[in-house]
């Protein structure tokens, strides 16, 4: 899979020198909360800062999250589990019953929020912007800092 025409342009003028460049990343928004989240090949997508409800087919005993620098699950009731993204990258959920029988064992990949957003890069410094419907400076957590400055590093 080559690289896309807004990331070659971005990479031109950036070894070109002083300039920036506004790239909008145009995608459509997920919900904030389903009342199910989607078990594809891929697991479980949650949005960065956002909730995703997982309802289970059988009351859960016990939840465990491989990382929990990732995501977080907070049990609302026996048989719904909230999911929280908290920061960048793939973990996993395994839900058990009482008789320790697995209910549920999905890959949660958390990702960036990128709908309605404008990045604006200044050689080494990214700016994110919301805008919705005005641009203004998103809200960056430790996880989306870590994860730009780990981004220009390569």
């Amino acid at each position: 899979m080559g690289m896309s025409r807004p990331v070659l342009l971005a990479g031109a003028l950036f070894a070109a020198g002083n300039c920036t460049v506004w790239a909008a990343e145009t995608t459509v928004a997920e919900p904030v909360v389903e009342t199910a989240a989607p078990a594809t090949e891929a697991g479980i997508e949650v949005v960065m800062n956002q909730a995703r409800i997982v309802k289970l087919s059988r009351p859960a005993d016990t939840i465990v999250i491989g990382n929990s620098e990732i995501a977080d699950a907070s049990v609302q009731d026996a048989t719904t589990v909230i999911l929280t993204g908290k920061g960048f990258g793939v973990t996993n959920l395994v839900i058990l019953d009482s008789d320790g029988a697995p209910i549920m064992d999905e890959q949660v990949t958390v990702a960036r929020q990128t709908a309605s957003t404008v990045r604006i890069y200044r050689r080494s410094d990214v700016q994110t912007m919301s805008c919705t419907p005005y641009c203004e400076s998103s809200h960056k957590s430790e996880a989306e800092r870590l994860s730009d400055s780990d981004m220009r590093r390569e």
